[in-house]
Parts: C-alpha cells; sequence; structure tokens
C-alpha cells in the first residue's frame, strides 16, 4: 500500500437537483451522488497566500485514481468532517503518464458553500 492510497479517503460526489417550489416554479437541491477515494491536501504555501489575499480560492490539491474523472465546477463532500468541495480546474490538465507504476489526476479545489 502506497502513501498515497493512505492518504485517501471517502468523499461523495453532490449532484444538482431541481424539484417543484408548490408554487409553479423550482428549487435547487444538493443530493450526495457516487462515493469515491481522493487525497486531499490544503496547499498553505507563501505562493498559496499570496493569491489567496488576492482573491484565488484554489487552496486545495485533489489526488484521485484515474477511474474518477472530475471536471470543472464538480463539487464533492468530504464524509469525515462534511466539508464541500469543488474544482477549479480541468480534471485532463494533471494526470500521471501511461508508463507510470501508479496511476493518479490531480486537480485543485476551493471550499465551497452549495446554494
Amino acid at each position: 500500500m502506497s502513501l498515497l492510497t493512505q492518504a485517501m479517503e471517502d468523499v461523495v460526489m453532490l449532484e444538482k437537483q431541481r424539484v417543484p417550489d408548490g408554487e409553479g416554479g423550482f428549487t435547487t437541491e444538493w443530493v450526495d451522488g457516487v462515493q469515491f477515494k481522493a487525497a486531499i491536501s490544503f496547499d498553505s504555501s507563501m505562493e498559496a497566500r499570496t493569491a489567496e489575499k488576492q482573491g484565488v480560492t484554489s487552496l486545495y490539491t485533489v489526488t484521485v485514481p484515474l477511474n474518477c474523472k472530475l471536471e470543472y465546477h464538480d463539487s464533492f463532500k468530504r464524509l469525515r468532517d462534511g466539508k464541500v468541495f469543488r474544482v477549479t480546474s480541468d480534471g485532463d490538465d494533471k494526470i500521471t503518464p501511461s508508463s507510470a507504476s501508479f496511476q493518479f489526476a490531480q486537480v485543485s479545489a476551493e471550499e465551497w458553500i452549495p446554494v
């Protein structure tokens, strides 16, 4: 078992669902979708802190297996503490080459409050 595998924990994808509000309109709810594993690490580098002060909120790096393709603005919840994250990069940008002994993809993410 690798360190990366040990760092992965359970998360669940959040799916947007529109439901009738009973008055001819609708409301948006977020419901739990598929569960998967991810390693989520906070970027506390000086560059990240400087960017945060300038309004950039992508302070997390999320590492997932290649078969868990995350896309821009996907949202998911960490089950351990209920913290919600939203992907702020494209899932195809950072992937390991096919010749690597272990396969994964990385995206950047921000803490997010679903509305």
